[in-house]
């Protein structure tokens, strides 16, 4: 027998129709019946009073660390920290120990996943064997596996030839190409972006240059292939006029940013602290407004986190030692939320950019309020005022640069596959249970 249950009383936003307005959502069994005048349909309740109902969000690039460096984070610590941020979906690349370059350790990351539970947890596959930049991955058997791309994030593909057969050959499976854009030999040595902030802090620095004409060598290899090709972390100006050019010319090019490099700036650096130590690095402030320009009028598909956790030692060092990369998945929501009260984009833009958006460059079944689509959802209280402190975050990783922050807004209960999977709302826990048990 199946079991119905209604959401009501909340503010639905569908990003695909571009709504936001008081409606329930049905769910059956582990589907989404569909959007519906309140009170319609026979079914338990699941109160929404006063939050915001949204498919559940999307996270298309995280570093979960699991196999071998799970001192770092364990797939069950970053599956705890996305649904503390209210996302269903993470997608997890390949850096790991050994590297996900086989169909045995993408099976055993999709094992822990089902074992962790929650959130649902899809791998990218290294594009090079062992991350290597050599030859390429075995990617047709990672595919059978459950790949849903490829990448060699944190390592650029220097080989432009590896990089064309990569493109050609992942249109066979339907897999985009998941690129990290920087020119190593331009790069090389740098630590924070170079300008005149580097030069008064005396540090080494990495040219907007050196993502630009790795971006620009790789449209030519999509338009020349035919591949699917997704940007990583964009963040220069320079990058964003390359993007809208190629989408203006109909090329399968997809984007993603980061919250970090919409908000903070390389003045964050001033202070040598290594939680604004990153790759690519924070940039200038007309980077900032290109970039958010970009995710407004779709130029740039998807908000990431990159959440990459590292341990304290790995931090707690000089900057120009400090491991690159900062913790994304609790903060992303609130962050996001202030794009749309700075009046940078609306509403259900921006929900779009944290669901569909991200599930369509991956080709996921998420991010959609769809009739039969998974029955994943995301309730957030706009309202909820909070204090960033990374002591309690539920990842393994402190290395954020947003300590101390005050936010608003945060999600507070999480339905994967019609499930209850978490809830942050003080006195509604059991109803909550109850409801959707």
């Amino acid at each position: 027998m199946s079991e119905r249950v209604r959401v009501t009383g909340g503010t639905v936003v569908d990003p695909v129709g571009g709504t936001v307005e008081a409606r329930d959502v049905l769910i059956e069994d582990d589907r989404l019946v569909g959007v519906f005048a309140s009170g319609e349909g026979d079914a338990a309740v699941l109160d929404a009073s006063g939050l915001l109902v949204l498919p559940g969000l999307v996270d298309m690039h995280v570093h979960l660390r699991e196999p071998g460096y799970e001192y770092k984070e364990t797939i069950r610590t970053g599956v705890a920290a996305a649904l503390a941020g209210g996302f269903t979906s993470v997608a997890c690349m390949a850096n790991t120990e050994p590297v996900n370059d086989s169909a045995a350790v993408t099976q055993y990351i999709l094992d822990r996943a089902r074992l962790a539970g929650g959130t649902r947890v899809y791998p990218i596959g290294a594009l090079s064997a062992g991350l290597k930049g050599e030859r390429l991955a075995e990617i047709g058997e990672m595919h059978r596996a459950g790949i849903v791309a490829v990448s060699d994030d944190g390592r650029p593909v220097m080989d432009a030839a590896l990089m064309r057969r990569a493109l050609e050959y992942t249109r066979m499976f339907g897999l985009p190409v998941i690129v990290h854009e920087e020119d190593a030999h331009l790069a090389a040595g740098g630590v924070m972006n170079e300008g005149v902030t580097a030069l008064r802090l005396g540090l080494r620095g990495i040219p907007a240059a050196a993502e630009e004409v790795m971006l620009a060598r790789d449209i030519a290899l999509t338009e020349l292939t035919g591949g699917r090709l997704h940007v990583a972390h964009v963040s220069t100006a320079g990058s964003v006029a390359l993007l809208r050019d190629a989408k203006a010319r109909g090329l399968p090019v997809t984007a993603e940013v980061t919250p970090h490099h919409l908000f903070l700036t390389e003045e964050v650096v001033s202070g040598y602290g290594t939680h604004a130590k990153m790759v690519p690095p924070l940039r200038t402030s007309r980077d900032v407004e290109a970039l958010r320009g970009a995710l407004a009028d779709g130029t740039i598909d998807a908000l990431a986190t990159d959440h990459a956790p590292h341990h304290h030692d790995e931090k707690e060092v000089e900057f120009e030692q400090a491991a690159n990369g900062v913790v994304g998945l609790e903060t992303a929501l609130p962050l996001a939320l202030r794009l749309v009260a700075e009046g940078v984009l609306d509403l259900a833009t921006l929900v779009a950019r944290l669901t569909v958006g991200p599930a369509r460059a991956l080709g996921l079944p998420a991010g959609t309020l769809d009739a039969g689509a998974p029955a994943d959802l995301t309730l957030v209280d706009p309202e909820r005022r909070w204090r960033v402190e990374a002591r309690l975050f539920r990842s393994k990783g402190r290395n954020t640069p947003f300590e101390g922050w005050e936010m608003t807004g945060r999600a507070v209960a999480v339905l994967v596959g019609g499930r209850l999977v978490y809830d942050d709302r003080p006195g509604t826990a059991a109803a909550l249970r109850s409801a959707a048990s």
